[in-house]
């Protein structure tokens, strides 16, 4: 019977048929993926006529098609849709590629190849993307240990499945506890909630099998619930279980797995010359060296703990108004930040919610990517891997550009967060295709779905990612979409973001779920006057993550991660009542594998290009200005990692920004 995965997707746009895919046809896929692939590495590392950029480089580039198609479909059902059986499958794929995968890089006849074509750059008479191109492949077998030899090379392989395995380790069982915690609650114990925390309590009641409304810790749903629920019992009780994801002990405990994380990737270090793993992570990023990452950090972290600890006192008057004396709590904050919020700016979230309709809020998405890029977006009707998904056809001037995959709501089965990735990528060679992207997020469910303003900007969010994987028009796969530097790669996200802010934007998609009026003038000055409240708050727990990462990854890697963490923020003077966004033991960016390791502090690093990038629209004609657009697809959007990071945002705005537009966009120092 032939195996639906490897088979031709013969359906509409090529897509994986996802109807037909069961879970046993993942194993016996990936054996004949790895098996074809190494055929096809096996060729070119034996092809005895002498290397060229197409029968070596571009050989590279055109193997591995089933791999990814098999690897495309697997990961994105055991990231957004897992069951036991797809997270045994994964326990066992993941040493399994990562031996495949660092057996291709440590091919020395291979690296042989590349490294001749490297030697010989100047006479090859390549494109300038083809020339980017050797030198990524180059510097990928350098730094995957290619040139290692011996013992040394054995061990290399010994890291990397090792690694693999504790990332998968790590990840599961982060899903494990916020898939297996729930707290019931009484009717009574509803009493002070808004009716859209009801109503998705209830709802994950239902999904939980419970007898009544529950809290998860999905943060759609917890995050409310800190902020409204007027039972402080209640709220220390969610908030502890929120916290000890990943260390309760027992099976799912991830602390040792991290400690053993940060040991075998200095060791990798090690092995390739550097002094620590933060050397090596920084070396092809734009900050380059751990000394710029904490400047950056620490020209945040002031400014930000003095608005944190200036907003704590206020809180804690209020705390004590109501007669609870004692220190103010980390499961206090957004409570009284909500209520503090509500009395300041007349802002009163459960008011706001009804205009942020999941829906209309994907139209705005899409309706500021129509005006900025002349996209158009068509739903269509395709099977895919969860009944909550949708999908759109995306074209301009009547061409197929992408199709878009959403799949927002949150699940026991989902991982949380929030995040992008692609099916296929942009690429026309060894033929032309069109990207195939995903967003990913964990909303909250209801009829109609509504989201916090928080919500609404992480949907503009990972539509900015989408949007880089979209309009990519490069010719390698390897450096199309978000291919980039990791601390570049945030750029267009969190630039997406400002158009949500754009009054005529909210005038005209923020509409009352009932009434279908549009949000009230009043209130949507009051919604952008407050866009930067509490901003000491989150971003405290934002910096104290990435120097903690930071940290983690430079000098003596240490023997307890949690007494390090606990160190790093003594010294800092971490605020009483915060805590850091992420801390170790379900800190996925930086454990669930090598992505942000070293390399948290990207997203603040990108907000320094973001915040100074939406200031070229302002100073040109405004948000929507079309000679801006224009420039922003052409240089950053459309290029994927064609060129360096800086090159790409100098071609754009014609300077590297400071970080005063960004302490100024958080409202940290005066505008």
């Amino acid at each position: 019977m032939t195996n639906p995965i490897l088979s031709a997707w013969t359906n509409a746009f090529e897509i994986a048929p996802f109807d037909t895919i069961s879970d046993t046809d993942f194993a016996p896929a990936l054996d004949a993926a790895m098996q074809a692939h190494n055929a096809e590495i096996g060729a070119i590392a034996s092809n005895p006529e002498a290397p060229t950029f197409a029968n070596t480089v571009e050989a590279l580039e055109a193997a591995g098609e089933m791999m990814d198609k098999v690897l495309s479909v697997f990961f994105t059902v055991a990231g957004a849709d897992s069951n036991p059986l797809r997270e045994e499958l994964q326990r066992e794929f993941s040493p399994k590629l990562a031996a495949h995968f660092s057996g291709i890089s440590s091919n020395k006849a291979l690296f042989q190849r590349v490294a001749d074509l490297w030697t010989r750059k100047d006479e090859l008479g390549l494109t300038d993307e083809q020339a980017r191109v050797l030198m990524l492949s180059h510097r990928g077998f350098v730094r995957a240990g290619a040139a290692l030899e011996g013992n040394e090379d054995t061990r290399m392989q010994e890291i990397k499945a090792r690694l693999a395995s504790l990332g998968t380790s790590f990840t599961q069982n982060l899903l494990a506890d916020e898939r297996d915690w729930f707290m019931e609650l009484s009717e009574d114990d509803l009493q002070g909630l808004p009716g859209f925390v009801v109503n998705s309590a209830r709802a994950a009641g239902e999904e939980k099998g419970a007898k009544g409304p529950v809290v998860t810790l999905s943060r759609s749903l917890i995050v409310p619930f800190l902020q409204f629920s007027p039972r402080r019992d209640l709220r220390q009780k969610a908030y502890h279980a929120w916290t000890a994801r990943g260390a309760n002990g027992g099976e799912t405990d991830n602390r040792e797995i991290a400690a053993e994380i940060l040991q075998l990737r200095q060791e990798r270090a090690k092995l390739l010359g550097y002094e620590s793993f933060a050397d090596f992570k920084l070396e092809t990023e734009m900050a380059r060296t751990p000394d710029r990452v904490r400047d950056l950090l620490m020209q945040v972290w002031e400014p930000a703990k003095t608005r944190a600890n200036a907003d704590a006192e206020i809180l804690t008057q209020m705390m004590q108004n109501d007669g609870v004396n004692g220190p103010l709590e980390a499961w206090d904050w957004r409570y009284y930040a909500e209520k503090r919020r509500k009395a300041e700016h007349d802002l009163d979230e459960a008011a706001l919610k009804p205009y942020l309709q999941l829906d209309r809020m994907i139209e705005a998405s899409f309706a500021c990517a129509n005006r900025l890029f002349g996209l158009e977006f068509k739903q269509l009707d395709i099977p895919l891997y969860h009944p909550d998904c949708r999908a759109w056809e995306v074209t301009r001037n009547g061409q197929h550009i992408a199709v878009f995959i959403g799949d927002y709501f949150a699940r026991g089965s989902k991982r949380s967060g929030a995040w992008c990735s692609a099916m296929r990528g942009q690429a026309k060679f060894p033929k032309v295709q069109a990207p195939v992207v995903i967003n990913v997020c964990n909303f909250a469910k209801g009829d109609p779905a509504l989201l916090s303003y928080d919500d609404a900007r992480t949907l503009f969010h990972e539509f900015g990612h989408a949007l880089h994987q979209m309009l990519s028009n490069v010719t390698y796969e390897s450096i199309s979409g978000t291919s980039v530097a990791r601390d570049f790669v945030e750029l267009p996200s969190q630039l997406y973001e400002h158009w949500l802010e754009v009054p005529e934007v909210l005038a005209e998609f923020a509409t009352h779920a009932e009434t279908g009026a549009p949000m009230p003038q009043e209130m949507l000055k009051k919604v952008l006057k407050a866009a930067n409240f509490d901003q000491g708050f989150q971003t405290v727990e934002y910096v104290a993550s990435a120097l903690v990462d930071l940290a983690f990854h430079e000098g003596a890697v240490p023997d307890d991660p949690m007494a390090r963490q606990a160190e790093v923020l003594a010294d800092l003077g971490m605020p009483a009542a915060i805590r850091m966004r992420h801390a170790t033991p379900h800190f996925a960016h930086v454990f669930a594998g090598d992505g942000y390791s070293a390399g948290y502090y990207s997203y603040m690093w990108s907000e320094v290009m973001d915040a100074d990038a939406f200031a070229a629209f302002e100073e040109a004609g405004g948000a929507f200005d079309s000679e801006r657009a224009k420039a922003l697809e052409e240089n950053i959007l459309s290029t994927g990692g064609s060129s360096e990071a800086e090159d790409l945002y100098l071609a754009f705005r014609g300077r590297l920004p400071g970080v005063e537009a960004l302490l100024k966009g958080r409202g940290l120092i005066a505008a």
